[in-house]
Order: C-alpha cells, then sequence, then structure tokens
C-alpha cells in the first residue's frame, strides 16, 4: 500500500514525535512493541498500517514496528492513533497514563 503521507508529513511526525514524546515512544516499544527491556527509543517511520521505532535494547538499535488499530488515509488520524497506543502500552505495563496529549 502506498503511504498517504508525504515525506515532509512522515519528517514533521517523526520531529515532533522525536521532539516531544521520547518517553511515549519508549512506553510503546516496551508495552506493545515486545522490547520490555528496551532503554530508548526514537521514531524513525510512519505509514497508513504502523509506526516504526528504533528501540535501544542491551545497547542495540532494534526495528520496532507497532502496528495502528485502523488503516490511516490522512494527517489528523496518526495523533489519535499515537494516543491509543500510549495509552494501551501504560495499561500493558502497568502505569499510569498522562491526562492529556
Amino acid at each position: 500500500m502506498n503511504s498517504p503521507f508525504t515525506p515532509e508529513v512522515v519528517n514533521a511526525i517523526k520531529r515532533h514525535m522525536n521532539d516531544d514524546h521520547g518517553d511515549d515512544a519508549l512506553l510503546i516499544c516496551k508495552g506493545l512493541g515486545g522490547q520490555p527491556e528496551a532503554t530508548g527509543a526514537t521514531t524513525t517511520g510512519v505509514d497508513a498500517e504502523a509506526i516504526e521505532f528504533a528501540a535501544v535494547v542491551g545497547g542495540q538499535d532494534v526495528v520496532v514496528r507497532v502496528p495502528w488499530g485502523t488503516t490511516l488515509t490522512e494527517r489528523a488520524q496518526v495523533r489519535t492513533e499515537v494516543v491509543r497506543l500510549y495509552q494501551e502500552a501504560c495499561a500493558a505495563l502497568g502505569v499510569p497514563a498522562r491526562g492529556e496529549h
């Protein structure tokens, strides 16, 4: 499937996630991405089907791809899905989620 997001949009999403939501990315990798031992995470990509991270596990970067709950068709859906993933990751890890993002 072709991505509904231009390279500029993908870069803006990655920049925002990495600048403002690095801790959230780490929780998503730990709670939903199968990397409970991760010590860091960087958002590396986003497409219609998933968000991708480089998680630091044992000092090595590991690719983590976490699927969205639905196929995305527009940029505005990304925020909703990232918030959902964050909340699900917090629940899976037994940590309290913050309020509004």
